[in-house]
Order: structure tokens, then C-alpha cells, then sequence
């Protein structure tokens, strides 16, 4: 099953190798358009998963806000999406 992941009218994501934890498909970083991806300074904490880190996604000029989030050293119960990305806020997330 193929997964992607579009916003303002590009596909930004595209895999069929993603893992999904609380209803989120986390992609491989190498299935990511990289050249969307803009680091944030934002982060928050999960308790089990543990320090999430954000990017904004900017697509034809346009700027998402913290539109994707990564975990780039989570806690052993989620090491599954280590080196993943997951995408919320208006990003449409297709199987397919």
C-alpha cells in the first residue's frame, strides 16, 4: 500500500514503508521531500514517545507552521519512528 502525504496541492511525502502510531503514518525520512521541510524551534513532550522537534512546510511561497514533527531520539516504546516524519494540521494523508 502506497501512502502520501499532500499539502497546497503538491504530494510532499510518498511511501509504502510508513508506521502508523496513534492513527499517524510516520514516513522515512528519504520519502520526504527534504526541500520542503523548514526547521522549527518548537518541541513538545510525550511520555512515552519522548522529545518530539517540528519543521514548517513551505510549498509555493506558502508556509504551514510546524505541519510535521519527528522524534529524533525516542524512548525504546517508539523506536519504530526513528528517522520518520508524521504530518497533521491540513496535510492529506492518502493510502492508496
Amino acid at each position: 500500500m502506497t501512502v502520501r502525504a499532500k499539502w497546497n496541492g503538491r504530494t510532499i511525502a510518498e511511501s509504502d514503508d510508513t508506521v502508523v502510531v496513534e492513527q499517524n503514518h510516520y514516513f522515512p525520512l528519504e520519502d520526504v521531500s527534504a526541500e520542503v521541510l523548514q526547521d522549527s524551534d518548537t518541541t513538545s513532550e510525550c511520555p512515552w514517545k519522548g522529545t518530539a522537534r517540528y519543521h514548517d512546510l513551505k510549498v509555493d511561497g506558502e508556509t504551514l507552521h510546524d505541519g510535521a514533527w519527528y522524534y529524533p531520539d525516542p524512548k525504546d516504546a517508539a523506536s519504530q519512528i526513528k528517522n520518520r516524519i508524521a504530518f497533521w494540521k491540513g496535510v492529506e494523508v492518502e493510502k492508496e
